[in-house]
């Protein structure tokens, strides 16, 4: 990177992380944006990268949402799920974007706090209605909740915008399963099938739904079929 303290030595790591001046990165935001990255998920430093983020965020006048959405993921690796609950805050009041929004609904659950997660996805949805992420987070707080009929109206709403989300599909399939409607369950798993998911789970729903409406002999080809493809541990 052009700089002595990022020289690597031979045999030694790409970067000497303890010998960089990160107040004098800070001043270049395209390549403290890059060493970000190294020192989070390559280095696997979020005390390094916390510092870095800190500096960069000071000299952005604070101001810069991507810093504070950076400075929230660190403080979620160290486990600091107050500060990076602070920091996402401040990244969504700053620039509303969805990875913001689902990382301080996923903080919320962390913080075991399953209806402010709910309420974070839904404001999330209001402001980009078109982005599944989002639903599929509001279907999985309303299926932990226990409420059934809101995430199946969810997940559907999903598989409307991508008919090929695998897991919306799936959902609503098993509920059809669930509910006595074998028939229709099958309908959902023959998509999966059509999509070239090929796996023991997907067979043995496949066969389980042949079962429950008299169609034995494609149950047992299922069945069979879930076998072969099971691992020792799964049969």
């Amino acid at each position: 990177l052009g700089t002595a303290s990022l020289v690597a030595a031979a045999g030694g790591p790409f970067i000497n992380v303890d010998r960089l001046d990160l107040r004098k990165y800070a001043q270049r935001p395209a390549l403290s944006r890059a060493l970000f990255e190294y020192l989070l998920y390559f280095e696997h430093s979020p005390k390094k990268a916390l510092e870095l983020a800190a500096h960069c965020t000071a000299a952005a006048g604070y101001e810069d949402w991507w810093w504070k959405e950076r400075l929230g993921k660190c403080y979620y690796q160290l486990g600091l799920y107050r500060e990076a609950e602070r920091q996402y805050a401040a990244s969504v009041k700053t620039q509303p974007m969805v990875a913001s929004y689902l990382q301080l609904a996923n903080v919320s659950l962390r913080l075991d706090q399953p209806k402010a997660a709910l309420l974070i996805y839904k404001q999330g949805a209001e402001r980009y209605p078109h982005d599944t992420a989002l639903l599929l987070g509001v279907a999985r707080v309303h299926e932990a909740l226990g409420e059934l009929p809101l995430a199946v109206e969810s997940y559907k709403r999903v598989a409307g915008m991508d008919p090929s989300n695998v897991e919306a599909i799936a959902c609503i399939a098993a509920n059809h399963f669930y509910s006595g409607q074998p028939e229709l369950a099958l309908r959902f798993y023959r998509r999966l099938l059509q999509m070239g998911i090929r796996n023991t789970e997907l067979w043995c729903n496949l066969g389980l739904c042949c079962f429950h409406s008299s169609q034995y002999d494609m149950a047992l080809s299922c069945l069979e079929r879930a076998l072969f493809l099971a691992s020792d541990d799964a049969k």
